[in-house]
């Protein structure tokens, strides 16, 4: 992953503020001051590695938009996903999530699941109710 979480979310929150008529460059200027909401969680899958791989890009992928590589590369163990999501009040706020597949041994593989969003005045928590909406549908 080459852009950080922070930038990630600073572009989405001021490319929300210029669609809203609003000082894009501002936005994310103070978006990148912001305290974060972040939260984790492991499971196993009972997936072989490639399978888990394809499920884990399908299930994020109608949750959110890509922003990294979305398709697991020849003879590797591990692969990284990366999308952005809408999380909080309307799904209005932006939700970073990366989950990390490991080849766990022939018939499962493990996935860590990191959501991360920015915080206001008011908590929403947007991180981990998507962190925890995202790990129900990836362990169905």
């Amino acid at each position: 992953m080459d852009r950080s979480e922070d930038d990630i979310l600073a572009d989405e929150l001021g490319a929300l503020a210029a669609i809203g008529g609003g000082s894009g460059r501002l936005t994310r200027l103070v978006a990148k001051r912001m305290g974060k909401n972040v939260h984790e969680i492991d499971l196993i899958i009972p997936l072989p590695f490639d399978h888990a791989v394809k499920h884990v890009v399908t299930v994020l992928g109608r949750a959110g938009r890509a922003v990294g590589r979305t398709h697991a590369e020849p003879g590797r163990d591990q692969e990284t996903i990366r999308v952005v999501a809408g999380g909080g009040a309307g799904g209005l706020n932006p939700v970073v999530v990366t989950t990390l597949v490991t080849k766990d041994g022939e018939r499962t593989s493990q996935v860590r699941l990191r959501a991360v969003a920015k915080e206001g005045l008011i908590k929403q928590r947007a991180a981990e109710k998507t962190a925890v909406r995202l790990a129900a549908l990836l362990s169905t």
